[in-house]
């Protein structure tokens, strides 16, 4: 993107999570962060104009109304496009793939690339960079990544709130378990 392209933003109020920002270039969207989520914004350059008639704020928020009631809504249905590397990019359309209500670790998705690179691994490190760098949270399904170990680790709009949209889908398992230290709390 570059640096004169503007980039608009909404705020989509949620019951179960607060003020979550929609980000959108006029024609996608490029971004959808909880409040103070890590890398918030990271992708855009400069300052969002607010502006809550941008597209596709609209699809957007009847797409997220439809989620929070128990629908499971498909990402496809939305003009995404978040802004990374070629790298992220693969990875983020890994995360399209899971499943509403089911789980994958960082290593399968390592697996899948590594696969489709004619390789015989990848780094699960790597790709959980990847994951927790997803600008378009919930609708880019990163809170469905849980660490080989059942850890619930590295989510970047927190722990508690990964834990809360893997009940919500009926995902949360009894093997699953908040790590007590380690660099992706």
């Amino acid at each position: 993107m570059k640096s004169n392209d503007a980039i608009y933003s909404t705020i989509y109020e949620s019951e179960a999570f607060g003020p979550i920002t929609l980000a959108s270039d006029g024609r996608n969207l490029v971004g959808l962060w909880l409040e103070g989520q890590k890398y918030y914004a990271a992708t855009v350059v400069g300052e969002m104009i607010p502006n809550d008639d941008a597209a596709p704020f609209a699809q957007t928020r009847e797409w997220l109304d439809r989620y929070f009631a128990g629908q499971r809504p498909d990402p496809a249905e939305l003009p995404l496009a978040p802004l990374g590397s070629a790298f992220r990019q693969r990875v983020w359309e890994k995360l399209l793939e899971i499943p509403y209500g089911l789980t994958c670790t960082y290593g399968d998705i390592a697996t899948a690339l590594a696969r489709e690179d004619g390789k015989e691994k990848m780094s699960a490190q790597a790709v959980g960079g990847a994951v927790g760098h997803n600008p378009i949270s919930i609708i880019i399904p990163c809170h469905r990544v849980v660490g080989s170990n059942g850890s619930l680790t590295g989510y970047a709009g927190g722990i508690d709130k990964k834990v809360r949209l893997l009940e919500h889908e009926g995902a949360l398992s009894e093997d699953f378990f908040i790590p007590t230290k380690g660099t992706a709390l």
